[in-house]
């Protein structure tokens, strides 16, 4: 075999299958190595995909042409549309998948990728000339060679697990840990430090009392993940959902000397907004009782992930708190909770495209920079894969900008701001909530995709259908003249003020009880225009309907996001006492009152700092 490579991507997991997948589809001649050829995407803690705007990402992933949407929508066991009675600025998706579908939905996919090749071994050597990336030594002393190199090593690196005072290396569970090749990336200047995450219980369903449970069905609708992808292949299942107790949180408490976060056997920094069962205990002591959420593992398996028990604390300790909880009285598991260890690398010495600033030609993506969330990976995988293979053509970067994207958003946090904790986004983090919805990835990205050859024919042309009819449904409710004499008497009811006068459809479809759907069903015109595409309607019809429901606010934002670009050099030092400013968040007063920013475009870097704290910032400064 020929080791030379345009691309080298250095690890399978959600990162890397993005990064290799979307180097190769660009045309770059790409080398996934892996441990386990037969892991790749594997889930390694909830078997789950999206959420509060994680499901963003993987909708932007897939307009981008990469592949987390569409492996997820095969794999899925359970979908629910998040926030769905609030704004659509903050609707999310989010599934439920089966764990071992997932892989080989994944591994289907990357071995029937043009230019892409596998290979099952473990990275142990950088090796470097002249200030630029050229390849690595396998454990086996195998030599890969490439013009560009990305590293996507999850929690592998120097991964040590602990439950209890037990400690064992690994960089997942059965798992083996790689050693040295941090040391060969950081003797080259790159800084690395350590950071913290853990995984729950799993739990034989056989032996829970389901009937002391509430039960969680999923939605039967439209939604999916993937703009492309098939809907609802498999059987779907519910979640179930109980409480933990006060005689749980007695016997977890009892074991605190013994839990390695509180012994000082850990060190690093874990997860602010995934914490352990132990850490709830500990930050919130006055309550009484804390949501958990069973949810299946797979179609076939009797595995159940317990969501919401995240724990280190040693094995009987969990166990007997277990017990504790009616539903889960005579639980048996396959295996305990557990904590891990593991090194990553500054994102600050990242440029925007992910290429290091230090390393020619070296590109980092996913957890190894500090964040958590097979989401957070995918989208730094894209973009990863994207630009690895633009670097081995000369050609320029491709990067988003916060108001195009929320990787945008995360990839301006990581390089900008760094972190100090395990990173996990949320819509809090985007100032341009309305502009960055789950219904418009596609009309964001896909053009932009398929100009760069990751997005292919069929991709784009789809789209350009969606779009196409889009505009004429929006065309049509603009144009459509109402008059009142014909519809009050409807308009009454479904609930809604009669008309005074004639009007556009437009103007009924910004009413808050009315939507297409309802207007149908009295407007027959209007009916034939949104039945017309015989592709995805309901999706075609939710994204028009928003576009002329929110239309004022999504005009504003946008004002206020061009404004944004000019307003970096605002100097706030001296102008504000932080501990009074209770509009802004506490970790945000925190952070701001410990680091006195000199300018607005400093705070903005500083990790904890949300955007929606410069905006509310930028209000009072206005005032």
């Amino acid at each position: 075999m020929n080791f030379k490579y345009d691309v080298l991507v250095i690890g399978g997991g959600h990162a890397g299958s993005e990064a290799a997948a979307a180097a190769a589809n660009m045309g770059a001649k790409t080398c996934l190595i892996t441990m386990d050829m037969n892991k790749i995407g594997q889930m390694s803690c909830n078997p789950a995909v999206g959420g509060i705007a994680k499901g963003q990402i993987v909708r932007e992933i897939d307009a981008l042409g990469g592949q987390m949407g569409i492996v997820t929508d095969k794999t899925a066991i359970q979908f629910r549309m998040l926030n769905i009675g609030k704004g659509p600025a903050v609707w999310s998706p989010r599934a439920q998948c089966d764990r071992g579908k997932f892989i080989w939905e994944w591994r289907t996919i990357l071995d029937h990728t043009d230019n892409l090749d596998i290979w099952q071994d473990q990275a142990e050597e950088l090796l470097v000339e002249n200030g630029e990336a050229v390849g690595v030594r396998t454990i086996w002393g195998a030599e890969f060679f490439a013009k560009s190199i990305i590293i996507t090593a999850g929690t592998f690196l120097n991964g040590l697990m602990h439950v209890g005072r037990k400690m064992v290396e690994g960089g997942r569970c059965a798992e083996p840990a790689v050693h040295h090749f941090t040391e060969s990336i950081t003797r080259w200047g790159i800084t690395t430090a350590r950071m913290k995450t853990g995984t729950p219980v799993r739990i034989d369903k056989r032996s829970v009392h389901f009937e002391d449970m509430e039960i969680q069905p999923g939605d039967s609708d439209f939604h999916q993940f993937s703009y492309m992808g098939e809907h609802r292949v498999l059987k779907q299942l519910p979640c179930w959902t109980c409480y933990t107790n006060n005689k749980v949180h007695e016997t977890l408490k009892s074991g605190l000397a013994d839990s390695p976060l509180y012994n000082g056997q850990i060190q690093s920094t874990g997860p602010r907004y995934c914490p352990s069962i132990e850490t709830k205990l500990v930050t919130f002591p006055d309550k009484d009782q804390h949501p958990l959420f069973l949810e299946p593992e797979g179609e076939d398996t009797n595995e159940m992930y317990l969501n919401g028990f995240s724990s280190s604390m040693p094995m009987d300790i969990q166990l007997k708190a277990l017990h504790e909880i009616p539903a889960l009285k005579d639980a048996k598991i396959y295996r305990p909770g557990y904590a891990i260890e593991y090194d990553y690398f500054d994102p600050t010495q990242l440029k925007h495209s992910l290429e290091s600033k230090i390393i020619k030609g070296l590109f980092f993506a996913g957890q190894v920079n500090g964040t958590t969330g097979y989401e957070e990976a995918g989208g730094q995988g894209t973009v990863a894969g994207i630009n690895a293979a633009l670097y081995c053509t000369g050609n320029k970067t491709f990067e988003m900008q916060r108001d195009e994207s929320y990787i945008g958003v995360l990839i301006d946090d990581l390089t900008t701001k760094g972190v100090d904790e395990p990173y996990r986004m949320f819509t809090s983090r985007a100032e341009y909530r309305i502009l960055l919805r789950q219904d418009d990835a596609d009309a964001r990205l896909t053009e932009k995709a398929y100009d760069l050859g990751i997005a292919k024919r069929d991709r784009f042309e789809w789209w350009m259908q969606k779009k196409e009819q889009i505009d004429r449904i929006i065309e049509f409710c603009a144009n459509y003249p109402i008059k009142k004499e014909l519809v009050n008497s409807k308009l009454e009811a479904l609930g809604t003020t009669p008309l005074r006068a004639g009007c556009k459809l437009i103007d009924l479809v910004a009413r808050p009880h009315l939507n297409l759907q309802n207007l149908a069903e009295i407007i027959p015109d209007l009916k034939e225009v949104i039945n017309a595409p015989a592709n995805r309607k309901e999706e075609i019809t939710e994204a028009a309907e928003i576009r002329m429901k929110y239309k004022g606010y999504i005009d504003r934002e946008r004002i206020i996001a061009d404004k944004m670009h000019r307003l970096e050099n605002i100097k706030i030092k001296g102008r504000f006492n932080y501990e009074e400013l209770r509009e802004i968040s506490t970790e945000g007063r925190q952070k701001l009152s410990k680091i006195n920013p000199e300018t607005l475009a400093q705070a903005s870097r500083i990790p904890g700092v949300s955007p929606s704290d410069i905006n509310v910032m930028l209000v009072l400064l206005g005032r």
